[in-house]
């Protein structure tokens, strides 16, 4: 069986030229060939913005680049058939692909409504600062441009639970809608993390429900995903969204589902598992932080405790792990960008370690132009290593503060297979490990060329590696090497 690897094929900065699509179809059997099995979309469908619009903006879900709102037809990426054409040259390069989508909020609403509100508090949602009094709201939704295709379905106030903005006074504020108490069962940040951005959708409304339901059914039917990334997972009713993937999976049963819950708590990431009946996987958001950590200590982080803490500790089987995204990346909100000299140490461990479904970020394998930021060297060996090399029994030696290592013993299907990884943050060094008896005798050279000599395996299995300073090596067997020098 084949090693699951994702890549996240965007990143927030890409030109507004209407070409991703394209982009992505161009580059479909390239990324087969490296060894990626699963791609992550950015959002489809018009945004606020419109062709500006990254995604999260979200204004019509059923305009995937079709109809003429938000000043074009298409979006940033390209229009409807790009898309599916994108999608279908994918898929019959043997890669699934799994769509963004946004079920939190609305932006970009096409006319005002008054709505009687009451006003909280922006770092506790859950105390009141007013009496109730009336906002010009941005909550109908009515897409004239659209005119009725796909859907006849309007959204107006009662569809909604509060939002930031009164028209009438231009104010800024958080305003719940009077008679409509924030959900109780999304994250506690901030008293309580209902209310995100725009409009914010009441997911205890039944025609709510019923529509994004219809919705999800007809972009199943329309573009033949293999799955979703749903985004801000921790600022919707969790029983809405367990409720939601299980009517997606009632339509197509096999889907793969990976939710964003930023959260550097590892107990309310297995909290939310839990809730949604471990219906999903979730982003290791504190693994990436680790990451950071680990990076940014001048050496003295304890590299042996990596994974102590973690959501791939805690449920490997529900965890994604990566080192950077679109939120991370330079500019953005949440940006926590894991420094250049530390990323081939970060992706050795996600690809190569046997626990978790890697994701790899666009902008680490083709580059940031928009700031400089070069792609990550070797990372498409490091994916291939994974495709072909990385399997079988593993052995951590996560057993000194700066110099660490884990090895895998290959299999019999995968030919030339076993792997021996040695990582430091700090000085380098050497460590002897065990690669496995089905070795034994075989020569292993480092595959991204960074620690010269050659190790022979001995009789009992174990070999004696080594690494230069604030660097990884990748031990392969010598054919391995080879296929990688001339391939990759």
């Amino acid at each position: 069986m084949t090693n699951k690897t994702m890549m996240q094929f965007f990143e927030w900065y890409l030109p507004n030229n209407q070409l991703h699509w394209k982009r992505a179809e161009a580059q479909a059997a390239e990324l087969k060939r490296i060894g990626v099995n699963m791609v992550w979309l950015p959002p489809a469908y018009k945004g606020a913005a419109g062709p500006a619009s990254v995604g999260y903006d979200v204004y019509d879900m059923y305009d995937l680049g079709e109809f003429d709102q938000k000043g074009a037809i298409s979006t940033k990426y390209g229009t409807r058939a790009d898309y599916l054409t994108a999608v279908s040259a994918l898929q019959q390069a043997g890669i699934k692909v799994l769509c963004d989508i946004v079920l939190n909020h609305r932006m970009g609403a096409d006319a005002t409504e008054q709505v009687m509100v009451i006003d909280g508090l922006e770092h506790n949602r859950g105390q009141d600062i007013s009496s109730q009094h009336p906002i010009t709201a941005w909550t109908k939704f009515d897409f004239p441009g659209r005119a009725g295709a796909h859907s006849g379905f309007h959204w107006n106030a009662s569809h909604f639970s509060g939002t930031d903005w009164d028209e009438g006074t231009k104010r800024k504020g958080i305003y719940r809608f009077h008679g409509k108490p924030w959900n109780r069962e999304t994250d506690s940040e901030k008293g309580n993390y209902d209310y995100l951005m725009g409009a914010d959708l009441d997911t205890d409304n039944q025609e709510v429900i019923q529509e994004t339901k219809n919705w999800g059914r007809w972009y199943q039917d329309t573009v033949h995903m293999d799955g979703f990334r749903m985004d801000a997972v921790k600022h919707i009713s969790f029983a809405f969204c367990r409720d939601w993937i299980s009517a997606m999976r009632a339509h197509k049963n096999d889907l793969y589902i990976v939710g964003e819950y930023w959260s550097h708590d590892t107990g309310k990431l297995t909290h939310y598992l839990n809730a949604t009946d471990r219906s999903l996987s979730l982003f290791d958001i504190p693994l990436h932080f680790h990451f950071l950590e680990a990076a940014t200590s001048n050496g003295n982080y304890d590299m042996a405790r990596l994974f102590s803490g973690t959501l791939t500790e805690a449920d490997q089987a529900h965890s994604v792990t990566f080192v950077d995204n679109h939120d991370t990346q330079p500019g953005q909100a949440l940006c926590s960008f894991i420094p250049a000299w530390f990323k081939p140490i970060a992706y050795a461990l996600i690809l190569l370690r046997d626990v978790g479904t890697p994701c790899v970020f666009y902008g680490d394998y083709y580059g940031i132009p928009h700031d400089g930021v070069a792609p990550v060297p070797q990372l498409a060996r490091l994916i291939k290593i994974r495709e072909c090399y990385a399997y079988g029994p593993e052995h951590l030696f996560f057993d000194d503060p700066s110099l660490t290592g884990f090895t895998r013993e290959g299999d019999a299907e995968h030919p030339d297979s076993g792997v021996a990884v040695l990582l430091t943050d700090s000085t380098g060094g050497s460590k002897r490990m065990y690669v496995g008896e089905r070795l034994a005798g075989r020569r292993m050279v480092d595959a991204l060329g960074r620690a010269p000599e050659t190790v022979e395996i001995g009789a009992d299995g174990w070999g004696t590696f080594s690494v230069s300073g604030g660097s990884v090596s990748v031990w392969v067997t010598e054919p391995a090497r080879e296929y990688l020098y001339l391939n990759f």
